[in-house]
Parts: C-alpha cells; structure tokens; sequence
C-alpha cells in the first residue's frame, strides 16, 4: 500500500471502530490504575520501526518522524483493557518470531523489502481472523499497531502538516479553498 492509499483509507478508519475506542467515549483511566513499566525505550524504538513501515517517508515524512511508537505506548498503556493490553504486548514478540520463522532473523534485522513482506502477510492474516472473529474473542495484535500508527501518525503534528494539507486556526475563515484532484486530504485539527 503507498501513502496515498493509506490517506485515503484513513478516514474509513477514523470512522470505523478503533481498538481502546472506550478512550474516546469516557476519557483515559484514572493514574491509579494504569499499567506502569508496560513498555522501555527499546520497546518504543520496535514500535517506531513497525509504524515506519507501515508508513515510510515518501514525499513526505513517515511514522517514525512523529514518534508514532511512543504514541503507541501511551495509548495502550492509559487507555486500552488489559485484556487488550496483554495481546499488544504479546503481539510484539509474535511479530519478532513470525519474522525469524520467514527470515531466520529478527524485525530489527531485516532490511526494508523483508519488513513490508512479513507486515503485508501480518495484514492479510488479521484480515483473516477478523472475517470469523467471534465477538467474545481478543482482538488481533497487528491490526492494533496498524489501527494506533494510522491513528498516532494522522493527528501527529506531522501527520496533519506534512501529508495532508493544513489551514491554522485561528486565521480568518475561507469558506471555500479550492480543491484540485490529486491534492492532499485537509487536516481537522
């Protein structure tokens, strides 16, 4: 998928249901009960890797520019249940064996072709388990990492000035910009 594809799956995505969608209707949970310690800096550097492929620079800056890993690990950490929480972090290290048991080696030491052919197999297996999910079962760990690097990438400050077109506010109100084809999406920040 190039980015162009991911803008314009994007906003199937924020109108659909996201993962830890209970954060956006009664707020993240009180400091008292959140998970500490859920991830370290390294954890945080595997994420960025993971967003970055997911959307790389192109024209325009990628996943690991805004930080998307680090937003992946407050948004799981704050805001999503700890049954989910559980699958994410599994999730990790299910990435990193599926990628020895293609490559013979680790996420980290793949080059660029090896991580977009494993994330693309990834892709088509949660697509996969999503069909016959049952709703009682867990939700599946790399459809969350896409769902939070599309989220965290697209209202990053990058996301909203660099890949989509974007007007400050406050400014005087245009009601009318015109649009050409080809142009980029509008951020609504």
């Amino acid at each position: 998928m190039n980015r162009r594809e991911a803008i314009e799956r994007v906003a199937l995505l924020m109108g659909g249901a996201v993962i830890g969608s209970e954060f956006f209707l009664s707020g993240c949970k009180p400091a008292e009960t959140q998970v500490k310690d859920l991830f370290d800096a390294e954890h945080v550097a595997y994420m960025n890797e993971v967003a970055d492929t997911i959307l790389p620079d192109t024209k325009t800056p990628g996943a690991k520019a805004a930080n998307v890993g680090q937003f992946m690990a407050v948004m799981v950490r704050d805001c999503y249940t700890p049954e989910d929480q559980k699958v994410f972090v599994k999730g990790l290290s299910k990435l990193d064996d599926a990628c020895d048991k293609k490559f013979g080696k680790k996420f980290m030491a793949c080059d660029a072709k090896q991580r977009t052919a494993l994330l693309v197999q990834l892709d088509n297996e949660q697509k996969e388990y999503n069909k016959v999910k049952k709703p009682d079962e867990p939700n599946h760990y790399f459809r969350m990492m896409k769902e939070l690097t599309l989220l965290g990438y697209f209202t990053s400050e990058v996301g909203c000035t660099k890949a989509m077109r974007y007007v400050p506010i406050p400014g005087k109100y245009v009601g009318e910009i015109p649009y050409k084809k080809g142009d980029r999406a509008w951020a609504l920040v």
